[in-house]
């Protein structure tokens, strides 16, 4: 490991000289939205991330070295590191030797100077050495940046999230969802009796003579850069092992606090619980090859890979309001993200309700699992009053992480699980369950694979894509609607004697041959509505009940009922 300690301190000095006269005015950056033209000529195959962290002072410094190949030719690479922290030097890695290379510094990136112009497919590779007091989280994980916090105990804990800021607030990266390296190799020094939970498989723990430890980690398939996180306290390990549906073994391990290993046990058998609910509903869990762990943090949650955060304090309401569904819905919805989100991950930000909504809708399906059709009805009940329609679910433009998680509210989550749920009674459950496992894993190849081959970047058109493929379907009314505009459609009832004519009324006056129940006299039957009408013969004084089982998504959500004549 390279020392830093001959200019760590200095450049905190320096670091904490400039966070103070600019911390009021530092300008946060959302993550995503078009890809910057300098940065669409190279991709990231391999970041080694080399740190030291000071609790005490709250510092962290070291070396990030980013290996990437040229796609397109270029003499620069560009990286994004927040402000506040301070670049030493930048070299160029080659074949283990370094030498310096001219670099400069505007707001929020690295400019590199390769020195010369590099043809496609050259392979180049670049070490920013840095240091500084980076960014406090102001409220974690919405508002991202470090945590650091004490346990009750009075010892450390820290930990990141910059899910919405991008990795650029603690290391310099190529912030951008649609470019994952291959691999991750961290390398984390920190005070003993202090343990470092990050993501990949723990290779070694290197103990120094100076009382710290440094904790050697990989991860070894493709990672989102903002998924990469620090989690650091005196933790108790509490490990068992998962047998896949796939026949393989893989590691589960929870990092709890040593004041809360009891609470911690009983919390891993439920977490055992998730894991084959999700295997069982929609394929293998992804990263079998580096194993799956929960580390307990100071803020809520997030779904970094292989490492979800989990902030719950045992509460299973913690995320729901305080409504406890019979099961701990923060997890839950984290373990949710590594097949929707970082499995298949969206492109663009503009998809977001690939991560969310789908991650929301498996709560639903828990929740019928437990209570039955009860359970999930009453958890999607719940959900309706969270849609807003303010913004379309999936605009065809790109989105940054603030202008998707912002202006939709909250229908990434909420509107993109009743999406889902609208599109289960269109399809049946045969081809709307076959249709999530096609969309995780598109062959038995990648069901089986634990190389990295297996994860993928999609858009919403892939899901529309796979869903018409597994039904037989013409799906992009449906998808037209509930993806691209942001209002619903409305179904309205006019009684004509015996006859109940129905109406839908679709934003635009698009398509919508949607089909829906109507309920009469203890009866239930399907009204198909080619054209967006149709029409039901009904008894002489039966009242009508239109849509009594609330499948299908629409603006006049709670009116259903039909006057009799």
């Amino acid at each position: 490991m390279k020392s830093y300690l001959r200019y760590l301190l200095p450049l905190f000095l320096l670091a904490a000289e400039a966070a103070g006269a600019r911390a009021q005015s530092f300008p946060i950056y959302d993550s995503g939205g078009p890809l910057r033209p300098e940065q669409g000529t190279f991709d990231v195959t391999f970041y080694d991330i080399d740190l030291r962290i000071l609790p005490d002072a709250k510092v962290i410094g070291g070396s990030v070295t980013t290996f990437a190949r040229i796609v397109e030719p270029t003499r620069l690479i560009v990286l994004e590191l927040d402000t506040l922290l301070i670049v030493q030097e930048v070299e160029s890695v080659r074949g283990g030797e370094m030498s310096p290379l001219q670099w400069e510094r505007r707001v929020g990136t690295i400019r590199i100077d390769l020195g010369s112009v590099r043809p496609a497919g050259e392979e180049v590779g670049v070490r920013v050495t840095y240091a500084g007091r980076p960014r406090v989280a102001p409220q974690a994980p919405w508002d991202g940046g470090f945590v650091w916090e004490e346990t009750r105990s009075g010892a450390s804990w820290i930990a990141t999230a910059v899910q919405g800021e991008g990795p650029d607030l603690w290391w310099p990266a190529k912030d951008h969802v649609s470019d994952k390296p291959d691999s991750v190799a961290l390398h984390i020094r920190v005070p003993r009796p202090l343990v470092v939970a990050t993501n990949g498989r723990l290779e070694r723990v290197e103990e120094h003579t100076d009382g710290t430890s440094t904790y050697h980690y990989l991860v070894s398939t493709p990672v989102s850069a903002y998924n990469i996180a620090l989690n650091i306290a005196p933790y108790e390990l509490i490990e068992e092992e998962m047998r896949s549906i796939t026949g393989e073994t893989f590691p589960v391990t929870f990092f709890v606090l040593p004041e809360d290993e009891g609470r911690g046990r009983r919390l891993m058998r439920e977490i055992l619980d998730h894991l084959r609910f999700f295997e069982e509903t929609v394929g293998p869990y992804p990263f079998r090859a580096d194993g799956y762990k929960v580390a307990q943090t100071p803020h809520l949650g997030m779904e970094h890979q292989t490492v979800i955060a989990y902030g719950a304090n045992f509460n299973r309401g913690a995320m729901t309001g305080g409504r406890d569904w019979g099961f701990d819905a923060l997890h839950h919805h984290e373990l949710a993200h590594e097949w929707w989100g970082n499995l298949v991950t969206n492109s663009d930000w503009q998809d977001m309700w690939i991560h969310e909504g789908f991650g929301t809708y498996m709560q639903s399906l828990y929740a019928e699992e437990l209570g039955g059709d009860e359970g999930y009805r009453a958890h999607l009940g719940v959900e309706r009053q969270g849609i807003s329609n303010l913004a379309p679910l999936a605009p065809r433009e790109s989105k940054t992480t603030g202008e998707i998680y912002f202006d939709s509210g909250s229908d990434i989550y909420s509107k993109g699980a009743w999406v889902l749920h609208t599109l289960r009674w269109v399809l049946g459950d045969e081809d709307f369950f076959e249709s999530l496992r096609r969309f995780a894993y598109p062959t038995e190849e990648a069901r089986r694979a634990t190389d990295g081959s297996q994860v993928r970047s999609v858009t919403s058109d892939d899901f529309i894509a796979v869903a018409e493929e597994v039904s037989g379907r013409e799906l992009d009314w449906f998808f037209e609607v509930y993806l691209r505009q942001a209002q619903l459609p409305r179904i309205t009832g006019v009684r004509a004697g015996e006859v109940l004519q129905l109406r839908w009324d679709a934003p635009g006056g698009l398509p919508f041959p949607m089909p829906v129940e109507v309920e009469f006299r203890g009866r239930t039957v399907r009204v198909e509505m080619p054209g967006g009408r149709g029409e039901v013969t009904l008894p002489r004084n039966a009242q009508a009940v239109v849509d009594p089982n609330s499948r299908v998504l629409r603006a006049n959500q709670n009116e259903g009922v039909v006057a009799a004549q």
